[in-house]
């Protein structure tokens, strides 16, 4: 009876054994195993995940992604913005007015008690700032005046006038002024607002990676958990047949018992672990409007290979100064700096602008004709209709012209100098803290390649410790055979393979989740990391 227990025993450890062979080391898992509790999975619908699948449809729907897209656009409306102040303005001003007055002069020509006058008056105006910092002006002026006096040269008046204007700055704002200092940081801000895409990509694809390992390890865990716990109540059921035969002691029925719970606690722990992990990689790689959003059950093609890498640290140092996106970031703000420092040290210059404006006259309407004395006579009337206006001012009859030096420069110019003192400071701050960064890299890149090494060796060590446990669980099965060992120390070793192939695992997943990790840290920060997997091993 004994022997047919420990055969029985036996070919339950056996079955154990090929089972989580097959399920750490196997393609794929069976959907039924990834189910989370309460979960339905054959109503449920399957998609199957590689890790390259994975990061291309996170790169598609991952909503951060999406988000930081969006920074680009919004920086190049930033540029639109600033590129408008050199765009041309126009302007117009239309004026219509009626004045009456007193008449308090006999020499007013005006025959009752009132004086009127009455203006029509228009205004086109187009002005531009120029990229070299200088403006221009083009306006044209036109009116009509007419007036109830008798002694009007012109009663109705037609008057034009063009005027051209130009404005140049020789000092202050000559070579950098507000409009241009910030077209120049909007290009910088859309060149940072780039590499912060560039950056959430990277950081996304790393990420998505270690989500689709953490996984792969909730899945292989959960599968060995449960076939570890088929085993104990195939275990417990065997026990209690000994002790009614009276073959074994009531006590090996609680230590067969004890094992259950423990073990039915160890599967409630992988099954939560598996459901946090397949969350955490469906909301990294699809997009929520998907249907079937939170019911979709992932299964995952790939698995964890142990393909040994060597690291070469100072050329992995040496791409991450000139690569990582965080460096470049920092770089572009110094730049944005460097232009404040310029524009905030032009500002301490005295204002000289030269300007100069030429204007062009022509006058016209109905033009009373008088004759000789005191009052004259009144002996016509000439129209000078408006195209002979146009004709005036186009054939430059009347010309006006100015030319002039404008010079101001505030006494002690305080606000100047103030901002120029806080720019280079803040020069002088961003140029520390690129160097801290640099340094901050360095020890990044130098602590990922540390960990590559650390986890090639850990796969060494968890291996050698997983072929001892076989060899000791062998050893302990066939003791328990020959009557020389009990039922409680075959459990024993029983977890103790369980557990030592479970770190065989881990430690394949982590050194494949550190060689991302190395990869990344040369272009990206990396922060954060998978999920904690609690309750992974134990009760194995």
């Amino acid at each position: 009876m004994r022997d047919a227990y420990s055969r029985s025993l036996v070919a339950g450890l056996a079955v154990l054994v090929l089972g989580f062979s097959v399920s750490v080391f196997g393609q794929t898992v069976p959907v039924a195993a990834q189910s989370a509790p309460g979960q339905a999975a054959a109503a449920a619908t399957v998609r199957r995940l590689s890790v390259d699948e994975s990061v291309k449809l996170a790169l598609e729907q991952n909503l951060s992604l999406q988000v930081q897209r969006i920074d680009p656009q919004v920086s190049d409306q930033d540029i639109v913005q600033a590129r408008s102040n050199f765009a041309p303005r126009l302007s117009s001003i239309i004026t219509n007015s009626n004045r009456k007055s007193p008449n308090d002069s006999a020499l007013s020509g005006v025959s009752g008690d009132k004086q009127t006058t009455e203006s029509f008056q228009t205004n086109v105006t187009a002005q531009q700032l120029l990229r070299w910092g200088g403006s221009y002006s083009v306006a044209f002026d036109n009116s009509r005046t007419s007036n109830n006096s008798s002694w009007s040269g012109y009663n109705p008046a037609l008057g034009s006038t063009l005027t051209l204007g130009f404005n140049q700055p020789l000092l202050r704002n000559f070579r950098i002024d507000s409009s241009r200092q910030q077209l120049l940081v909007s290009k910088k801000n859309r060149e940072i607002s780039d590499v912060q895409l560039r950056q959430t990509v990277l950081s996304t694809v790393r990420n998505v990676k270690t989500a689709y390992w953490d996984l792969a390890y909730a899945v292989a865990s959960l599968d060995v958990t449960r076939q570890s716990l088929d085993l104990a109540r195939e275990s417990l059921k065997n026990n209690k047949a000994r002790v009614e035969i009276g073959t074994m002691a009531p006590i090996d029925i609680i230590v067969a018992e004890a094992e259950v719970a423990r073990r039915e606690e160890a599967v409630i722990l992988a099954e939560t672990t598996l459901a946090r992990a397949e969350d955490r990689l469906r909301t990294l790689i699809f997009d929520p409007s998907t249907p079937g959003f939170w019911t979709m059950r992932l299964e995952l093609t790939d698995r964890p290979t142990f393909q040994e890498q060597q690291v070469d640290v100072d050329a992995a140092v040496s791409t991450a100064l000139s690569k990582r996106t965080d460096l470049a970031q920092a770089k572009k703000s110094l730049e944005n700096n460097d232009t404040y420092l310029t524009y905030y040290r032009n500002q301490l210059l005295p204002q000289v602008d030269l300007q100069a404006s030429y204007a062009l006259n022509g006058q016209g309407g109905t033009k009373t004709i008088f004759g000789e004395g005191f009052p004259p006579e009144k002996k016509g009337e000439q129209v000078v209709g408006y195209g002979d206006v146009m004709s005036k001012i186009f054939g430059n009859d009347f010309p006006t012209w100015s030319l002039r030096f404008n010079v101001a420069y505030p006494i002690g110019n305080g606000t100047a100098r103030a901002n120029l003192a806080r720019s280079r400071l803040q020069y002088s701050q961003a140029q520390l803290q690129i160097r801290n960064l640099e340094l901050s890299v360095a020890t990044q890149v130098r602590d990922a390649a540390r960990q590559v090494n650390t986890n090639l060796r850990r796969v060494a060590a968890t291996r050698v410790a997983r072929e001892l446990s076989e060899r000791q669980l062998e050893a302990e099965q066939k003791k328990f055979a020959a009557g020389m060992s009990t039922s409680f120390l075959v459990f024993q070793a029983q977890r103790d393979l369980a557990q030592a192939r479970a770190a065989e695992l881990s430690a394949i997943l982590e050194y494949n989740k550190s060689l991302v990790d190395f990869e990344t840290v040369q272009e990206a920060p990396v922060s954060g990391g998978g999920i904690t997997l609690a309750g992974s091993s134990g009760g194995q």
